[in-house]
């Protein structure tokens, strides 16, 4: 009976703080801090509280906002659209801005989502340092925090460039805050990231320190995998290299078959997203994997199962012949002919399959990416024979000869098309390594027009929100927009 009244006291305590995250959507914009914020003091004085906000931190990632489903939301949907992963095929006005890379200042909602996931991480990350209570997990609290923190300002360096540097919970500061270069964002990413290692256990914990098979709460290698990501964005390849390594040498994360690669609790699996209740992967809803695999006109994926997107021309000519990452992870619906329209074909990805609520875990971070991590770091720093050989251990396991690549700028090549295959739709990785690479104007220079559309080289960043622009003068908007 004590453990269910925790239980339940936890739950309710998560409710709390999702609803606090709603009421901070406008962080950059307040003029006073919500009410009910979580940022004061009396909020931190007990393990059940400070369990609650940082769990339901966790929560909101998947239940809002980029991680989440839901089309305009979702970080693989709106990079996908954009880029050359998906292909529209509905008649929705936001798909249509975003394949044909048209998008306005008030399209996206990701600058909000994020900055207002932000607030709720600095007030945990303050009220956690400056409680005067013993809390008996504050270091696994805390680096979680500083975790979370650092992951939402890779995306919004990613998606925006310079921004904000909101690290406290203080609106007379935020309110004044100019857009800091992203050379200065990333350093503070590293630094929360380096402090997290520090903080976290090697062991994966439940929300109150106890060890856990469930690989939903990031821990020790969930912040070295993103610290090695943060140092190959910022070309500081030896350090990358060791980063991966130490996640590619620990024994807790293993390769495995396709067919079990986003199952729960995956070997593979770094960290994945947590769920307040066992519910099915948001890409399984995405791409409704359960639709059938022939459709008879009048129906299509878009009107009768609500799938506004499919796999790209672009993304599917990728795939080598008897890639086994094609066999598991994408399947097709046809449109039969009919009198007047021949038979059509559509690819979707299939990476999430069951539709058995928990049976699978949208996968953040996982180690084939830090396998291609230290290929790229081992190529940039001419350790040709390094590079071949982790690349192959990602070639073989999708059933594929080894690499041909025997030069640096060939490896570098075959290594961005290796992660194009392995990472497809997966969190935004496409449309950030063309853009770190400087490949995205020669892409999209030829992807764009076959879209419909046009690209110059500034939409590779996106427009900021109008509201905070005209309500913080500091904030100054994305050229061309």
């Amino acid at each position: 009976m004590k453990l269910n009244t925790r239980k339940y006291t936890i739950i309710a305590l998560i409710a709390c703080s999702l609803t606090l995250l709603m009421s901070c959507e406008k962080y950059l914009e307040n003029t006073q801090l919500p009410a009910g914020t979580i940022a004061g003091k009396d909020a931190f004085t007990s393990d059940n509280a400070v369990s609650a906000i940082v769990t339901g931190s966790f929560f909101s990632l998947n239940s809002s906002g980029p991680f989440s489903g839901g089309g305009a939301s979702n970080m693989a949907y709106t990079t996908g659209l954009y880029t050359d992963e998906l292909q529209n095929i509905s008649t929705s006005a936001f798909a249509v801005a975003l394949y044909t890379n048209a998008i306005k200042a008030n399209n996206v909602t990701h600058w909000t989502d994020l900055y207002s996931k932000i607030y709720v991480v600095n007030g945990a990350i303050e009220g956690i340092r400056n409680t005067p209570a013993m809390l008996y997990y504050k270091d696994q609290w805390l680096g979680e925090s500083l975790f979370t923190r650092a992951l939402l300002y890779y995306y919004l360096v990613n998606l925006y460039g310079d921004v904000p540097l909101a690290l406290t919970t203080d609106y007379t500061v935020n309110n004044q805050l100019s857009r800091a270069p992203q050379s200065q964002v990333y350093r503070q990413i590293i630094a929360d990231l380096k402090t997290a290692q520090s903080l976290l256990s090697s062991n994966y914990k439940d929300g109150y320190g106890s060890n856990t098979n469930d690989r939903v709460r990031p821990n020790q290698a969930a912040a070295t995998a993103l610290l090695a990501k943060a140092y190959l964005y910022t070309q500081q390849w030896d350090s990358a290299e060791v980063q991966a390594a130490s996640i590619i040498n620990n024994t807790a994360y293993q390769l495995l078959t396709p067919d079990q690669v986003f199952l729960a609790n995956s070997k593979e699996t770094i960290w994945a997203l947590a769920t307040i209740s066992d519910v099915k992967a948001y890409e399984y809803g995405l791409y409704n994997n359960g639709m059938p695999a022939e459709l008879t006109p009048p129906k299509d994926p878009a009107t009768a199962y609500s799938v506004l997107v499919a796999m790209s021309n672009f993304l599917l000519s990728a795939f080598e012949p008897n890639d086994a990452r094609f066999s598991n992870w994408v399947r097709s619906t046809t449109i039969t002919a009919s009198a007047t329209s021949p038979a059509v074909t559509y690819y979707f990805p299939n990476k999430y399959k069951s539709s058995i609520n928990g049976a699978e875990r949208e996968v953040v971070l996982r180690l084939a990416d830090m396998y291609l991590v230290r290929a790229e770091a081992r190529a940039r720093q001419n350790n040709i024979s390094g590079a071949q050989a982790d690349l192959d251990v990602v070639r073989t396991r999708a059933g594929l000869a080894g690499t041909t690549a025997s030069t640096q700028p060939a490896l570098l090549a075959a290594i961005a098309k290796e992660r194009q295959t392995e990472l497809f739709t997966e969190c935004g990785n496409r449309f950030f390594d063309l853009k770190r690479t400087g490949t995205i104007d020669g892409v999209m220079n030829v992807v764009a027009p076959q879209k419909g559309g046009s690209w110059s080289s500034y939409k590779q960043l996106w427009p900021i929100p109008p509201n905070d622009i005209i309500l913080n003068p500091h904030i100054a908007p994305n050229p061309g927009y």
